[in-house]
C-alpha cells in the first residue's frame, strides 16, 4: 500500500504546462501549513491581548471581489463547455494538448485553483477580528481540502475534464455565498441573520447530491476513459460533506425549532 501511494506521489504531471505554485507539492503544502499554524496558533497568540481589527472596509472589498470574480468564472466556463470545449457530459475527458482551446481550458481551471487560494484569506479575517467561533473544523477542513485536491487534479490529471465540470457548480455556491457575506455586512448592526442565510447550506448539499451522482454515473461507464480518479475522489469526499454539512444544517435549523417546540 506503502508502494502504491509512493508511487502515484512521485508519478510525474501530467501537462508539461506548469503554471504558478503547480510545478511539485512543496508550494501548497508549505502555503496550507502556514495557513494552519496562523490560524491556530500564531494568529490567536498575536490577537491575545489585542482589540478586533476593524476590517469592515476590507471585508467588503474582499466579498465584492469575490463575488465579480466567481461570476466571471461561471460565464466562462458555461460558454467554454457549451461551445469551444464542446464537452459531452456524459463522458467528460479532458481536451487533448493540441486543441485550439486548449489554453482556455488550462486558464479557466485554473482561475478555480486560485480562487482556492483567495478562499484562505476569510479565515485570516476571522482571526484578526477574533471571531474564533467561526473558525470551525468544517470551515478549516472544507478550505484545506478544496485547495489540495484541486492541485492534486491538475498535477496529476491536467486541465479541465470532469475536474472542471464539477467545480463548476461549487461556483454556483459561492456566488451566494459571498453575496449573503456582502448584505450580512450591510446589515452587521441589526444583529439579525438574513432569512436565506440557511438556503445556502441546503444548496450546497444540493451541489454535494448533484456532484456524487455524476461521479457513480461516471464510474459506472467502463468504456469512459474519463478520470476515475476525479470521480472516486469526487464522490467519496461528497459522502463526507453531505454528512458534515447535514449535521450543520440539522444543529444550527432544525435542533432549535425542536428545543423551542418543547419549551412552549
Amino acid at each position: 500500500m506503502l508502494d502504491l501511494l509512493l508511487e502515484f506521489l512521485n508519478r510525474s504531471p501530467s501537462d508539461p504546462v506548469r503554471l504558478p505554485l503547480l510545478g511539485s507539492h512543496r508550494p501548497v503544502l508549505m502555503i496550507l501549513a502556514t495557513y494552519l499554524v496562523f490560524i491556530k496558533v500564531l494568529g490567536p497568540k498575536i490577537m491575545q491581548n489585542r482589540k478586533p481589527f476593524d476590517l469592515r472596509g476590507v471585508i467588503k472589498a474582499y466579498n465584492i471581489m469575490q463575488i465579480l470574480y466567481n461570476i466571471v468564472m461561471f460565464i466562462f466556463a458555461v460558454h467554454f463547455m457549451l461551445g469551444p470545449g464542446d464537452y459531452n457530459f456524459k463522458c467528460i475527458k479532458n481536451l487533448p494538448p493540441e486543441h485550439d482551446y486548449k489554453t482556455w481550458e488550462r486558464w479557466l481551471t485554473y482561475s478555480y485553483f486560485f480562487n482556492k487560494l483567495l478562499d484562505l484569506l476569510e479565515t485570516v479575517f476571522f482571526v484578526l477580528r477574533k471571531k474564533d467561533r467561526q473558525i470551525s473544523f468544517l470551515h478549516v477542513f472544507h478550505h484545506m481540502y478544496m485547495l489540495y485536491f484541486s492541485f492534486m487534479y491538475l498535477y496529476y490529471y491536467g486541465y479541465g475534464g470532469h475536474g472542471f465540470f464539477m467545480c463548476f457548480f461549487n461556483v454556483i455556491v459561492h456566488i451566494m455565498m459571498y453575496a449573503y457575506y456582502y448584505q450580512s455586512s450591510l446589515n452587521r448592526d441589526s444583529g439579525v441573520d438574513l432569512w436565506w442565510k440557511k438556503y445556502i447550506t441546503i444548496v450546497q448539499l444540493v451541489q454535494f447530491g448533484i456532484i456524487l451522482g455524476h461521479s457513480i454515473y461516471t464510474l459506472r461507464q467502463p468504456d469512459c476513459p474519463s478520470s476515475r480518479f476525479s470521480a472516486t475522489c469526487a464522490g467519496s469526499i461528497c459522502v463526507v460533506f453531505i454528512i458534515l454539512f447535514g449535521n450543520f444544517y440539522y444543529q444550527a435549523y432544525v435542533r432549535p425549532k425542536k428545543t423551542e417546540q418543547k419549551v412552549l
